[in-house]
């Protein structure tokens, strides 16, 4: 019997951004927190490369064998890649031995709108 269980993934036309656009007004303080997390997580060389990785793999979700290889140890790279689910920019799913990873697409969409000029988005 299997106990894989997938996490729910939220659409990004579901998904509100957290915060407005940068040039539409001033973040609160708690925009800024919620903000904050997502940036320091990919403010680390190797997590940002372990996201890439993950964001550009066909389909979508990697798995850890097909990503471990940034020049750390597989230790070091679980961690980074906790810090990043953390952080609530992967979500993950164990498949037997193998954990799959997949960037949020509403966390995509909310950086995305974070970062755009106010009326573009």
């Amino acid at each position: 019997m299997s106990t894989t269980k997938a996490l729910p993934l939220l659409e990004p036309e579901t998904a509100a951004p957290c915060c407005p656009p940068l040039s539409e007004r001033p973040l609160t303080a708690e925009e800024a927190e919620r903000t904050a997390v997502m940036f320091k997580a990919l403010g680390d060389p190797v997590r940002l490369r372990l996201f890439s990785l993950v964001a550009s793999h066909a389909g979508g979700e990697a798995c850890v064998c097909d990503i471990s290889d940034v020049g750390v140890s597989q230790p070091t790279v679980s961690h980074h890649l906790k810090k990043l689910k953390d952080a609530g920019l992967l979500s993950s799913e164990r498949r037997g031995t193998w954990v799959y990873y997949r960037v949020e697409p509403a966390v995509l969409a909310a950086m995305g709108a974070l970062l755009t000029r106010a009326g573009q988005a």
